[in-house]
């Protein structure tokens, strides 16, 4: 293989190594494969165009010609002109592709779903970078400058994933960036044959490198730029901001914590939800006191999902403003329909930070400290400039509304604005969606027939089975899916009678957040992470946003979906004491032990423990905070290591006083400032070469003629007499290169002096020694005596 084809096959590599840095950030990652053979096509591409040859500006553009009719192929082959060539519906389908992967960016936790607009965001970034780096490394064969592109392309994902992309990722992208270098200067070396150059190995500068001997210098500084890379690669993700993700927060840790900012933004249920219901401990999140007579129904609402793209269902970007006194009348809810006033107050723990604030629906007044923000539509409360939920106390004035099956069956139609809205599905939606529900509900004669019809085909006569285990998405082909297996959790079962019900032109949506919680002896109710869920509200006119509860063996079912809805009440377990005052302790009561055997089932209710301890979790232990800040410390000392060696090698020739090693050192001190050595002259040509090329100043050039007669003195004298004070000489012999030396010139020789490429020479010394020692005694140990020979 020819050197150029080594180069475009170690360019390929090292982009592709360093993009697995992004796994991570999406699940499935199945773009990566979209995102290999578009890198693969502009290798191919670039290759062929180099061979022919074209100016180097035309392979370049070939290559991006080729890049652009790969995505179309990919991404909008139906827009396209004979389903390859792009025209303005093809780039109007890339500009919306590309919103919705912004804004499913600043949507989703990690990991995020892998939605058409993040997978055109990975391959297009991947692709932007194979093209800078081909064309640098192989177009104009310059690999060491391909690094940058390498290192912003591992620093996003380093940033992204929360400070650090991990260490597999990052040694990956290490990889593929030496092994680039090294094409290049096994390619560079190939078509000069044997280099002369500077300072081999051997020590002897201005012998012959063949191919057993150093690296030429390009390669020596390509290696140099790495190593500064692979430091600042090192150094960087620290200082980027990272995405924390979930619903409903963590434990003080970050995984899972409540993003921050004033701006509503969606979420992911099905990777936060899904979390928070697998964890084998319960851990309280909120403890509350409410006189509501029945808590049955009092689901404390996080977020509504309003948007359902074909991928996922997720919140719009709405306007916020100020939180209102007194916040207006739910929309579409009629005098007529019962409602009853309920005051409740919340402690949430402060293990708890999450910036939406639980609250029963609809809420028509809130009192809380803190920087809050009203948003209309969904009648939700967001933080705002960092505010959350941590230990926040608050208390809230809502509605318990109970419509009639009567009144709910003889609803009007809804506002055509909302009706459009709220009923919108993506084209993508599978047939058998809505022929199932036209199934389902046959027979239906209103809306909310078929709404309850729906409810309990999910919740009891579908055969359908919970299941928090499974994991099949959010997507249109993930409600198929769910409906043809019948088994999984309240994402599952909400998010497919909400696109059911929407595709029976029913207006809905999705709330997410948590059940009403477990009665305390103390009166409270107390909420746990395993308290999780989601539920569809459908809209009513007269009713307003109604709750429907599909999933299985999880929160309770209406009253007014119930057939026997007269005098149905709450389960005495379900009311809190008559006695019990509206202000909740600040402290959780003690709890019962629990074997771990019922602790894993769920069947001990929340961790009373756990919010005390994650409370009274101040950070992280302070080894383990010391030995944070020791490798960071490191960290940032990696680029300095060669001003470290030099310092040290500096001093202990000159602290020897001995005339070859001051000599040494005056000679390393004019390499390092751009004057290589040359070997091959006498002392005194070398003194004279040193003056010249390096432009020293007379007490600079007068200091280096005492030191080369001092060493002809050693070298040729038959009697060498010891000459004190030489090592004094070696200064201003270094502020003289210094300040005949450029800027750029003067700080690479203290940051990167070109004389520590020695240590790398006399490390492969000694590895070639050992080799070859090693190899003589394996042949010497199973050689065969003479006398044994057959």
């Amino acid at each position: 293989m020819s050197g150029r084809g080594r180069l475009t096959l170690a360019a390929f590599g090292a982009t592709l190594l360093a993009s697995a840095a992004l796994l991570p950030l999406v699940k499935p990652a199945t773009w990566i494969f979209t995102a290999a053979l578009v890198l693969g096509l502009q290798s191919a591409i670039g290759t062929i165009t180099r061979r022919v040859p074209l100016a180097r500006p035309l392979t370049l553009g070939a290559q991006a010609v080729v890049t652009l009719l790969v995505l179309t192929v990919v991404f909008a082959r139906e827009q396209a002109v004979l389903g390859l060539l792009p025209g303005p519906e093809v780039l109007s389908t890339f500009g919306s592709l590309f919103q919705a992967g912004v804004d499913d960016v600043g949507t989703y936790a990690i990991p995020a779903p892998d939605t058409a607009g993040i997978r055109l965001l990975l391959v297009v970034g991947v692709a932007a970078v194979g093209l800078l780096v081909d064309a640098l490394a192989v177009t104009f064969r310059t690999a060491a400058p391909a690094g940058l592109p390498l290192l912003a392309l591992y620093s996003v994902a380093a940033g992204l994933s929360g400070g650090g992309a991990g260490w597999l990722y990052f040694l990956l992208a290490a990889t593929g960036y030496l092994l680039l270098l090294l094409a290049e200067g096994r390619d560079r070396l190939s078509q000069w044959g044997r280099v002369f150059g500077g300072a081999p190995r051997s020590g002897r500068p201005g012998s012959a490198v063949g191919d057993s001997g150093s690296a030429s210098a390009p390669v020596r500084s390509g290696r140099r730029i790495g190593a500064v890379a692979l430091g600042i690669a090192l150094v960087v993700p620290f200082a980027l901001p990272g995405l924390s993700g979930g619903i409903f927060g963590g434990a003080g840790k970050g995984e899972g914590a409540g993003g921050k900012g004033g701006t509503i933004s969606a979420v992911n249920p099905l990777v936060s939800l899904q979390n928070d219901l697998r964890q084998p401990d319960d851990r309280e999140v909120l403890r509350y006191r409410t006189n509501a007579r029945d808590t049955s129904g009092m689901y404390l609402r996080l977020v509504a999902l309003d948007q359902f793209d074909g991928t996922a269902w997720k919140s719009s970007v709405r306007p916020i403003q100020d939180v209102p006194e007194l916040l207006p009348w739910p929309d579409g809810l009629a005098q007529d329909v019962t409602t009853t006033e309920v005051t409740s107050n919340f402690v949430a723990s402060t293990a708890y930070e999450q910036k939406w604030l639980p609250m029963p629906y609809p809420v028509s007044k809130v009192s809380i400290g803190g920087s809050w923000r009203y948003e209309p539509a969904g009648r939700m409360l967001v933080g705002d400039n960092g505010q959350n939920t941590k230990g926040a106390r608050y208390s809230v004035t809502s509605l318990d509304i109970r419509p009639t099956a009567d009144q709910l069956a003889a609803a009007a139609p809804a506002p055509e604005k909302l009706l459009r809205e709220y009923t919108k599905v993506p084209a993508s939606l599978p047939a058998d969606v809505r022929s199932t529900a036209v199934e389902v509900t046959r027979g239906a004669r209103n809306g909310y027939e078929r709404a309850v019809k729906l409810q309990n085909w999910f919740a009891r006569d579908g055969g359908f089975r919970y299941d928090v285990e499974v994991d099949s998405g959010t997507g249109v082909q993930a409600i198929s899916r769910f409906l043809k297996d019948r088994e999984g959790f309240c994402v599952h079962f909400s998010f497919s009678m909400a696109a059911m019900a929407r595709s029976l032109g029913i207006p809905a949506r999705v709330a997410v957040g948590f059940m009403p919680g477990t009665p305390q002896p103390d009166g409270s109710l107390s909420v746990g992470i395993r308290d999780a869920h989601a539920w569809p509200e459908l809209y009513f006119e007269g009713a307003g946003w109604t709750r429907f509860e599909p999933t299985p063996s999880r929160g309770t079912v209406p009253e007014y979906t119930r057939e026997q809805s007269a005098g149905g009440g709450a389960t005495p377990s379900a009311q809190p004491s008559t006695g019990a005052s509206a202000q909740p302790s600040a402290a959780p009561s003690a709890a019962e032990s629990c074997p771990p055997q019922l602790r894993r089932l769920g069947e001990c209710g929340p961790d009373q423990a756990a919010g005390s301890e994650a409370a009274s979790d101040s950070g992280l232990p302070p080894l383990q905070l010391a030995l944070l800040l020791l490798g960071v410390l490191v960290l940032l000392a990696l680029p300095l290591l060669p001003w470290l060696w030099r310092t040290r090698l500096r001093a202990r020739r000159l602290g020897q006083g001995e005339v070859l090693a001051v000599w040494s050192e005056v000679k390393d001190t004019a390499w390092d400032h751009g004057v290589a050595p040359d070997d091959s002259l006498t002392p005194r040509g070398t003194a004279a070469r040193l003056i010249r090329l390096g432009e020293l100043p007379p007490d600079a050039a007068d200091a280096v003629h005492r030191v080369a007669r001092a060493v002809e003195q050693a070298l040729y004298a038959p009697r060498p007499q010891p000459v004190p004070g030489l090592s004094e000489e070696a200064e201003p012999i270094r502020r003289g290169f210094h300040a005949a030396a450029s800027r750029s010139n003067r700080l690479r020789a203290v940051l990167a002096p070109r004389s520590a490429v020695r240590v790398v020479w006399a490390t492969r010394t000694r590895w070639d020694a050992l080799r070859t020692t090693a190899s003589t005694r394996a042949r010497t140990l199973f050689r065969r005596p003479s006398s044994e020979s057959p």
